[in-house]
């Protein structure tokens, strides 16, 4: 089995990949993009993309990604614990850091100790945290990645940066698939467009409370070439294989202009 991912090695990606499929043959690809286009083209049998973090929130790219690549369905939801450390070549003064280079996201949760510490240095964004590393060349450089990065020449700081030390992101195991009845689910992971009225939300989720359904999230995203019209994305505590539950979400649907279950886990 290969398991696509954000790479290169040593990202969070990489290490989320190697927890939740083991076993796997691991593809690193360049951009989100093409970690979803390797499933669907058959270059990559399942990809592991973040979903979600407790600090910045819904992962807006891969949550359209997921909606966008047809066929693609997520089994599988796991936790990894972020911890940012600062990464400056070795004896480098920090005082005199001029660019810090990671994640557009890593550079978001350590924002407070970027403006108390580097209030001066330019915050450059990369694919990647452990692409962050790579771009470290002079004593005036530096990279935010994990605590479980190498990398030769650099020394990393003693103590998490980010803005928050409980900080997890969540990633999704997705296949090629759809959702079945026969396997049990602790979450089951939705889309629905309702109309654009007053009330219209309230009256597609009450399916949701009438079955007694604990919703755990809910995003809105915007619908491409279609002014103030938005998609919402919903998570919600479920067993898809409960006929109870089955009838709850048909229910939604019957209610809504489009619908789309996209992961039970």
């Amino acid at each position: 089995m290969t398991t696509a991912y954000l790479g290169p090695e040593g990202s969070y990606s990489h290490v989320a990949a190697l927890e939740m499929t083991p076993e796997a043959e691991l593809l690193a690809c360049g951009n989100f993009s093409k970690v979803f286009s390797a499933v669907v083209t058959g270059g990559a049998d399942c990809a592991v993309v973040p979903i979600e973090n407790t600090l910045n929130g819904g992962i807006a790219q891969n949550i359209d990604f997921l909606q966008s690549f047809d066929g693609l369905f997520a089994f599988k939801e796991h936790a990894v614990k972020i911890d940012h450390r600062l990464f400056v070549r070795h004896g480098a003064d920090v005082k005199k850091i001029k660019r810090v280079f990671s994640h557009a996201q890593a550079i978001e949760q350590c924002s407070r100790f970027l403006y108390k510490n580097l209030p001066e240095a330019k915050l450059i964004a990369v694919p990647s945290t452990a692409a962050g590393l790579e771009m470290i060349s002079t004593d005036g450089d530096a990279g935010i990645a994990g605590a479980h990065m190498r990398a030769a020449g650099l020394t990393a700081s003693d103590c998490n940066i980010a803005d928050e030390s409980e900080n997890y992101t969540y990633f999704l195991l997705i296949k090629r698939g759809c959702a079945d009845e026969k396997i049990p689910s602790r979450r089951i992971y939705f889309s629905a467009v309702c109309d654009n009225r007053a009330g219209a939300l309230l009256s597609l989720l009450r399916p949701v409370y009438e079955n007694g359904l604990n919703m755990t999230k809910i995003h809105s995203r915007p619908i491409k070439d279609r002014r103030d019209e938005y998609r919402f994305f919903i998570e919600a505590e479920a067993d898809y294989s409960d006929a109870n539950v089955r009838r709850a979400l048909e229910e939604v649907k019957s209610g809504a202009k489009s619908f789309r279950i996209l992961g039970c886990y």
